[in-house]
């Protein structure tokens, strides 16, 4: 009897497998994986900030809002008080938990060049700049691809700004961009 029951159980785990692999393979994925990305979070977009300069690219990061919980004890029920100043029962109390916002979140915009000037050629000039400083080790393929943006990223947090949009600040820093000078230099 023992052995049957070994055997059955050895069959319910394949069978339990193959099902959960089944089920598996036809989850469609996250919700809203379709979903396109908030305009200037993947790339730059010329719908900037309230007061943006017309013609002008921006980029954002979110800074998340930033929640607490505070717990407090309420008073439920009021303590008994005699006539003679003894306590007949105590009071009782509850805790409650609320949520708290202790900074809403932000929208971080900044200035970029604008998509039409990220050319090959500038994407190629980039990828060189950002090697020479030793943030992208990918191959110069003038291509704005996830290994150019993550060396973005990781050279622009040096200066605060967790993004892997260019910043117009970050192209002028590696020589990409030209600096307006005023007219008296």
């Amino acid at each position: 009897m023992i052995e049957a029951q070994r055997v059955i159980h050895a069959c319910r785990v394949p069978l339990w497998l193959a099902f959960s692999a089944a089920l598996s393979a036809c989850d469609p994925g996250p919700v809203g994986q379709d979903a396109p990305p908030e305009p200037g979070v993947i790339k730059a977009t010329r719908n900037g900030p309230s007061g943006a300069a017309p013609g002008t690219c921006w980029g954002r990061t979110v800074s998340p809002a930033v929640i607490e919980t505070v717990t407090e004890q309420v008073q439920v029920k009021p303590a008994k008080v005699n006539p003679d100043g003894t306590i007949s029962s105590l009071p009782v109390y509850k805790t409650e938990a609320r949520p708290v916002i202790v900074t809403q979140r932000v929208d971080n915009w900044f200035e970029t060049p604008c998509p039409e000037a990220l050319t090959a050629e500038f994407n190629a000039s980039l990828q060189r700049a950002l090697a020479v400083r030793g943030f992208y080790i990918g191959i110069v393929n003038g291509e704005m691809d996830a290994a150019t943006r993550a060396a973005i990223q990781s050279f622009q947090r040096l200066d605060g700004l967790d993004s892997g949009v260019l910043s117009l600040a970050t192209a002028r820093k590696l020589g990409l961009v030209a600096v307006a000078r005023s007219p008296d230099q």
